[in-house]
């Protein structure tokens, strides 16, 4: 495996032309690599606008009460409540991740962890929302 060997040729590389150009500013152990153009962070961040400018385009023309996840919770537990032998026999509790999931991804395109201000998912709105419901389906079961 050449892989070792390349790293290391790599380093000294870099650092011979580190040397050369007379660049001081390099920490030992940090990387270069990762470094980004301020080309590159420009472009990232119009393809970052985009996407998002897109996302909150998806759900423009869906009615209210199926693009809200609360909303969307609700209409289930009436149906439970109402009929609980018909949303037994149709496993909703095996569908509801699947029909919830790209409701939750769209909210999810602009969250970063790695941000020091970043959200909690535990404070997310659709997180309440689905603790609430299933908070709520083990009131009425138990």
């Amino acid at each position: 495996d050449n892989s070792d060997e390349f790293i290391p040729k790599c380093r000294t590389c870099r650092r011979q032309a580190r040397e050369q150009s007379g660049e001081g500013d390099h920490h030992e152990g940090l990387s270069s690599d990762e470094e980004l153009t301020p080309t590159e962070v420009d472009e990232f961040q119009k393809s970052k606008d985009n996407v998002l400018e897109d996302s909150r385009k998806i759900f423009e023309d869906v009615h209210a009460d199926f693009c809200d996840i609360r909303k969307i919770l609700l209409k289930f537990q009436e149906w439970k409540e109402k009929f609980p032998d018909s949303y037994c026999d149709a496993y909703i509790s095996f569908c509801l991740p699947k029909l919830l999931n790209p409701l939750i991804r769209v909210q999810l395109i602009s969250w970063n962890p790695l941000e020091q201000n970043f959200t909690e998912l535990e404070e997310m709105p659709w997180f309440r929302a689905i603790e609430e419901f299933s908070d709520a389906k083990n009131v009425s079961e138990s």
